[in-house]
C-alpha cells in the first residue's frame, strides 16, 4: 500500500511539472486585469506537434487499487482539470524499461500536472465528477504508448 502525498513542485520534480497560479504572476496583462503565470510546463516531443484534447474520465474512489502503469516515450503529457476538484496522480521511476516503486500524489484544487516524456504513470484518476480534463500531448505518427501490468497496490490518503 502507498499513501498519497500532497502534490508539491519539489516532490513531483523527478516526474514532471506542477502547474498552478501560486505566488505573484510573472506579469499583468489585459490592462492589468489578468495575471499571467508564464511557461509553467516544459512540453517535450520527439517529433509531431502539441495537440489539445478533452478527456472525460469516470471518477474513482479511495482507497484505489492500481494494477496498470503506462508511459509515452515520444512526448510529455499535461493533465489540466476543467473543475476545481483534486485528482489522484500515480507515478513511478523507470528501472531498466519497467516501472519502479510507485508514488502517489493528491492535487489541490487549481493544480495541473505535466508528465515528463517517458514517465511511468497511472491512468487519469479523477476523484469527483465530472472528470473533465484538457490534455496537451503529442500528436504524431507511430505508437506513443507503452503499458505495463504491475502487481496490484492500493493507494489511500494519510490518516493525518
Amino acid at each position: 500500500m502507498i499513501i498519497a502525498q500532497p502534490l508539491t513542485a519539489s516532490g513531483f520534480a523527478p516526474f514532471g511539472d506542477v502547474m498552478d497560479a501560486s505566488g505573484a504572476p510573472d506579469k499583468l496583462i489585459n490592462a492589468g486585469l489578468c495575471g499571467r503565470y508564464h511557461d509553467r510546463a516544459q512540453m517535450d516531443f520527439s517529433d509531431g506537434r502539441a495537440g489539445i484534447s478533452i478527456f472525460n474520465a469516470q471518477p474513482r474512489t479511495l482507497p484505489y487499487t492500481c494494477d496498470l502503469l503506462e508511459r509515452h516515450p515520444d512526448g510529455s503529457q499535461a493533465f489540466i482539470p476543467m473543475t476545481q476538484h483534486p485528482f489522484l496522480v500515480i507515478v513511478a521511476p523507470d528501472e531498466d524499461g519497467s516501472p519502479g516503486t510507485p508514488q502517489a500524489f493528491i492535487t489541490k484544487p487549481g493544480q495541473a500536472i505535466n508528465l515528463h516524456r517517458g514517465t511511468w504513470h497511472g491512468v487519469l484518476t479523477p476523484l469527483h465528477a465530472p472528470g473533465l480534463f484538457a490534455v496537451v500531448d503529442r500528436i504524431g505518427s507511430g505508437a506513443n504508448l507503452q503499458e505495463h501490468t504491475v502487481a496490484p497496490f492500493t493507494v489511500q490518503l494519510s490518516s493525518g
